[in-house]
């Protein structure tokens, strides 16, 4: 007789399981005429064994079973406000480094590090006694030549009154003349640099030009300063409003523009990673000019009233811009959508109390709701837990739903994809 191995023994054995569970119930026997008689009778009752029935309601599908308990939502028609979600930072408006704008020596320090000022607070006081004396020279030699000024319009009319009289020559009018003129030019000229004096005696008081809050002091009282130096005496940062800038897809743009065009600025959150309450809300302010070839992508500015100060600059923070408004789409919550190897599905509830596999098409969603563009219709209910255990025609038992706080209707998309 033939020396059987373990592997062909087994390949019999699940062979014969095979035909078993096919139903056929029998095996020849010049199938087993060549084998050991252990093997033989073990073979034989194999095809002779009935296969167990399963214990009720331990059905898979759900089918032969009792109904399987969900809890089921309704599917609404409502305005989805369609977001996309990004990284951004808080950057100033405006930001202005204060110098001197003269030679002089720091007298008084009316700013503190860290206070918050306005435009035209005074910040320091520089040294003006040389400024004020050459002010006061100025004065002096323009009163001097307004003096000779009127000395020369007085000789003017003089020598015109003598040659009408023929008493005096056409040149010594001429020159009469020239010496009025070149009076009137010096009095002009003395004037305008007792105004330029003037202008720079006013620099020696030092204002913020800026509203916003001062960096640290880098230069204190009784230091000489530069007009111009390298390093500026304070920075007045202004932190309300503040700007967010961020990137999106270049595929947003359209709605983006479109938004803008209508005169309806989209609105803009900021949020703190790994926070999902908002820590500022603002509108978009400014679209760039050209998207960036490297990365598709184009940059986005909003702008924030900040007045608590909740955003600060160089803050790095999750972004979401509500770039286009779908309206009287049909929404469910995110839960309901499960994924397949086919696409986005729900389990959908019919009126016979079975479910059914129906294929849906997501605009947008992540969160508390997803829109979908396709699949559903207002009024269809959709399980939304309980889905592991139903397969398509498992009958079901729906249970009431947990209450829940109404969430916003809006849609999000992270990454620049929909989901």
């Amino acid at each position: 007789m033939p020396k059987l191995t373990p592997v062909i023994i087994v390949l019999l054995v699940a062979g014969t399981g095979g035909a078993v569970a096919a139903g056929r119930g029998w095996l020849p026997p010049e199938a087993t005429a060549w084998l050991p008689p252990e093997v033989s009778a073990r073979l034989v009752a194999l095809t002779h064994a009935r296969p167990e029935p399963a214990p009720a309601g331990r059905a898979g599908s759900g089918r032969g079973g009792p109904p399987i308990t969900v809890t089921t939502a309704e599917a609404e028609r409502r305005d989805v406000v369609v977001r996309r979600r990004t990284i951004g930072f808080a950057e100033p408006l405006a930001m202005a480094a204060v110098k001197a704008r003269v030679d002089s020596q720091i007298m008084e320090q009316r700013v503190r590090d860290g206070s918050e000022v306005k435009a035209g607070d005074m910040l320091f006081v520089l040294d003006d006694r040389e400024l004020k004396a050459g002010v006061a020279r100025d004065e002096a030699v323009l009163a001097r030549d307004r003096a000779t000024l009127e000395r020369t319009r007085a000789d003017l009319e003089r020598k015109r009154d003598l040659a009408t009289r023929g008493a005096a020559t056409p040149q010594q009018v001429d020159q009469a003349v020239a010496d009025e003129a070149t009076a009137s030019a010096t009095v002009q000229a003395d004037g305008a640099s007792l105004a330029l004096d003037r202008v720079r005696l006013g620099y020696t008081t030092i204002t913020s030009p800026i509203a916003g809050r001062a960096s640290t002091v880098a230069v204190t009282p009784g230091n000489l300063v530069k007009a111009n130096d390298a390093t500026p005496l304070v920075t007045i940062t202004q932190v309300s409003p503040i700007r967010v800038s961020f990137a999106v897809p270049e595929r947003d743009l359209p709605a983006l523009q479109a938004a803008l065009a209508r005169g309806e600025a989209p609105q803009v959150r900021t949020f703190l990673p790994g926070h999902h309450e908002p820590l500022a809300v603002g509108k978009v302010a400014f679209v760039e000019s050209a998207v960036d070839v490297a990365s598709g992508t184009i940059t986005v500015k909003a702008v924030f009233d900040n007045a608590d100060r909740a955003l600060w600059p160089g803050l790095y923070l999750d972004v979401d811009v509500a770039t286009e408004r779908l309206p009287d789409t049909v929404s469910v919550p995110t839960v309901a959508v499960q994924p397949g190897q086919a696409g986005a599905f729900v389990y959908l509830v019919k009126p016979d109390a079975s479910v059914e596999v129906r294929p849906v098409t997501v605009a947008a969603g992540e969160g508390d709701r997803t829109a979908l563009a396709s699949g559903l219709q207002p009024g269809d209910r959709v399980v939304v837990d309980g889905q592991m255990r139903l397969v398509n025609g498992s009958r079901v038992r729906e249970a009431p739903a947990a209450p829940r706080a109404e969430a916003d209707a809006s849609a999000t998309i992270r990454g620049g994809a929909a989901r």
